[in-house]
């Protein structure tokens, strides 16, 4: 441990470091409470590069995670790890030789690839972009084209849940519950059609605090939106609506995004609504 008592880990990737990150963090938080140092260096792809991430890690003593493919870096990154007493980890290995095995072919040793601009990275954008043109119930026919439509009260997460999903490819409109309102009717008739409905809700403790946050930043202490009394028999129309339609609900009270997200996936696997 250096002596400012502070631990490195040093995130090394021949790529953006998405996936480094995400595995880094996630090992992580089984150590709640511990201040760790993290050193990213991304695109290391040349010898130069290589040798900036060398006086990085020696600079600040630590073990080293990597994704790097060319056998090269991998060898003189692991060496100057070892030199400085620290552990190397080259993340992906055990996958990819697994799948190597499983496959019975040998993986090939370019940077990058999970970026490639193939058909799966179009679909992506064009998930994103639906997400944007459909977001705060602008639906209009084109809602049929949805792989999933989200609906609820007003700060359920229904946005950043359609973006997170579109991230992985998933076309999904957010359809929002106003009070004393009827939804569009080409929401119900993408529902007619097969486009599979999720609800989202929270408890109305968490959405007052959460819009009373949002009025605050707007400067608007007058309107009623944050009103507890309110979002109860907002929240409770909602779930009477969901019943009455058969609507699947999520409670995104304690969940994340992400966990948001996983769950609106497992649905859609479970159901008509498989999408690949």
């Amino acid at each position: 441990m250096p002596q400012s008592g502070r631990p490195s880990l040093h995130l090394v990737s021949d790529s953006t470091g998405e996936t480094l990150y995400a595995m880094g963090k996630a090992a992580l938080a089984r150590f709640a409470g511990t201040d760790v140092a993290i050193h990213m260096s991304v695109f290391v792809r040349s010898d130069a590069d290589v040798e900036t991430t060398l006086r990085r890690i020696s600079a600040h003593p630590g073990p080293v995670f990597h994704t790097l493919v060319d056998p090269v870096h991998r060898a003189r990154v692991d060496e100057a790890a070892r030199a400085a007493g620290q552990e190397t980890v080259a993340v992906l290995d055990p996958v990819v030789d697994c799948l190597a095995r499983h496959l019975g072919r040998a993986p090939e040793h370019r940077p990058g690839m999970q970026h490639r601009l193939n058909d799966a990275y179009f679909e992506r954008i064009a998930a994103l972009d639906f997400a944007i043109a459909f977001d705060d119930g602008a639906l209009g026919e084109r809602l049929k084209a949805a792989h999933v439509i989200l609906t609820g009260v007003s700060r359920t997460s229904k946005t950043p849940t359609c973006i997170y999903l579109a991230y992985r490819g998933i076309k999904a409109a957010n359809m929002p519950l106003v009070p004393r309102r009827e939804p569009d009717p080409a929401f119900f008739e993408a529902m007619a059609a097969g486009i599979p409905v999720i609800g989202l809700t929270a408890s109305p403790a968490r959405l007052a605090q959460v819009r009373s946050q949002r009025l605050e930043a707007l400067g608007d202490r007058s309107h009623d939106y944050a009103d507890i009394e309110q979002i109860r028999a907002e929240v409770a129309d909602a779930r009477l609506f969901f019943q009455r339609h058969g609507i699947p609900v999520i409670d995104v009270t304690r969940r994340s995004i992400e966990e948001t997200a996983a769950e609106i996936q497992a649905i859609l696997h479970a159901g008509a609504g498989n999408v690949e």
